[in-house]
């Protein structure tokens, strides 16, 4: 799904290198009212990741037992993201290739690793094969929890999309983005899939130390990290400790990403009259300065961290913003390219005319946006019938006559329900017990901002539906239609002289190159 979702950004971005992608094709092929909506939801995005990647940065460094205050190190983190970003694009992309370099790196030896551990070759001598697919399973609550993790997926997975966005800084678009499109392919299959496999069959999904699994465990646990989990249990020393700093390299690389995304989407809105106007200011070497300070600013909600238990609800909502975000914005990219690819035909094009072509065409872009209406609709059940979590009151506790209830109850003069658990008498946490409000919007709060948005702008502007067709201005404005624009922002190309260019230029490879290139760009 996410191989045709950025095979057709590919395609659009060749075509139109214009900064702020996502909105702008929105905008362009669908509605500008919804092109308003996806620009803010992929906003708030990343603005709302910033902080959150730097407290998770500074929890990362508790894993050596560091008893320096959290906000110490959120600051030093947030000024090697500021000191990155005012390098502009290039300094952007000079940090990204390094700390990919050390992922990549990491990952291949995490790979290699998980092989050895898994058939017996740590210092444990512990053989795995597939016993933890069997006890305890492979599907930790079935195929309903395998629905609650698509929302923890699409965050992982988020930023490869982000590629569009370099689109208009990038000096040869013809050329680098078709390379980074294919390239997405290998990377999840090779990176994400292979991993998550081996730490599947080394990690059981019930270990004590992965959060969620124990009640008195801090949500801020610094071990809790599955690759940390299967080095550490293989009895490997000091391997686990590298391996924590390549997460905090990846921490830091999200923030970095986290402050180019946003404020190269909130500058291309304040040029479209989608945002405020002082947030479109692009100083001389490029930079949307105002939008970077912005983003940067908010990175200081990191420090509320110091709140204490308040900061558990704050950041909660936090990531309730961004959660489902990235999975518009996949279907808002699906959505489009069949838009366009619809009034290019209906306008006279070929397919021969596009200098970039996504490799299942107007088919993979229909699986992206039924695969990603499928996992709100998935996400939208879990929502309103969540999985209850361990530990928590909901779960059937025996009492004496044998029979199970959810908590003993004993009532406080005042008349509230009190439980009876170890000895010790405590007020019940329910909050996990089925479906709430609380619930159902910590799970589905992006849905209601970017519906929010679309409307308001629709209201506000009466914005036109694009349609393939002759527009139609008659009758009630908020059904009115306009023809979708080709033209505008389109980068004129001799595509004949570019691809014997490029041909002669691959021929002269080795043939492992020539190979290598078809492949990967």
């Amino acid at each position: 799904m996410l191989f045709n979702v950025v095979m057709a950004l590919g395609e659009m971005a060749v075509l139109y290198p214009i900064a702020g992608s996502f909105s702008v094709y929105s905008a362009r092929f669908i509605d500008p009212a919804w092109g308003f909506a996806m620009g803010w939801n992929y906003a708030l995005q990343w603005l709302v990741v910033l902080p959150l990647e730097l407290t998770a940065a500074a929890i990362t460094i508790k894993y050596w037992g560091s008893s320096l205050d959290p906000g110490i190190w959120i600051t030093i983190f947030l000024v090697a993201v500021i000191f990155i970003n005012f390098f502009g694009v290039k300094g952007y992309g000079e940090a990204e290739f390094i700390f990919s370099m050390i992922k990549i790196v990491a990952v291949t030896g995490f790979i290699i690793l998980g092989v050895v551990i898994n058939v017996g070759g740590a210092p444990d001598g512990k053989f795995y094969g597939v016993t933890t697919w069997h006890d305890p399973g492979a599907f930790n609550h079935g195929f309903q929890g395998f629905c609650s993790v698509f929302v923890t997926a699409a965050f992982a997975f988020g930023g490869t999309e982000m590629v569009g966005l370099a689109a208009a800084e990038s000096a040869n678009p013809r050329k680098c983005l078709p390379r980074a499109t294919k390239q997405v392919f290998w990377r999840i299959s090779i990176f994400y899939i292979v991993t998550l496999f081996l730490i599947g069959l080394i990690v059981p999904y019930d270990h004590p130390r992965l959060l969620g699994n124990n009640p008195n465990a801090s949500s801020h646990d610094a071990t809790a990290s599955p690759f940390v989990i299967a080095i550490t249990d293989a009895g490997i020393k000091i391997l686990p400790s590298i391996f924590n700093g390549v997460i905090l390299v990846s921490v830091l690389s999200v923030g970095n990403s986290a402050v180019y995304g946003s404020s190269r989407t909130l500058s291309a809105m304040a040029h479209t009259g989608q945002a405020p106007r002082f947030l479109g200011y692009v100083d001389r070497q490029g930079r949307p300065l105002f939008a970077i300070i912005l983003a940067l600013l908010l990175g200081g909600l990191a420090y509320l961290v110091e709140a204490g238990a308040a900061s558990e609800d704050i950041f909660g909502w936090l990531l309730a913003i961004s959660g489902l975000s990235t999975i518009f914005t996949w279907l808002s990219i699906c959505w489009s390219h069949i838009r366009f690819r619809a009034a290019w035909k209906a306008q006279g094009h070929t397919l021969d005319e596009l200098p970039f072509k996504a490799a299942f065409g107007v088919i993979g872009s229909w699986w992206g946006l039924i695969f990603n209406v499928l996992i709100l609709i998935a996400q939208f059940i879990i929502s309103v019938w969540p999985i209850e979590k361990r530990g928590s009151d909901c779960e059937a506790i025996p009492n004496k006559d044998g029979s199970t209830s959810a908590f003993f109850h004993y009532v406080h003069p005042e008349g509230h329900p009190y439980s009876f658990a170890n000895g010790t008498l405590r007020e019940p946490d329910l909050k996990d017990c089925g479906a709430s409000a609380e619930s159902f919007f910590n799970d589905y709060l992006a849905a209601p901002i970017v519906l929010i948005f679309f409307v308001v702008w629709k209201l506000l502007k009466k914005t036109p539906f694009m349609v393939v067709g002759k527009g139609n201005k008659t009758g009630p404005s908020l059904f009115h239609t306009e023809t979708i624009d080709l033209v505008t922002g389109r980068r004129e190309l001799d595509l004949r002289a570019i691809l014997e260019e490029e041909r002669a230029e691959h021929a002269k490879l080795p043939a492992w190159q020539q190979h290598y290139h078809s492949l990967c760009g």
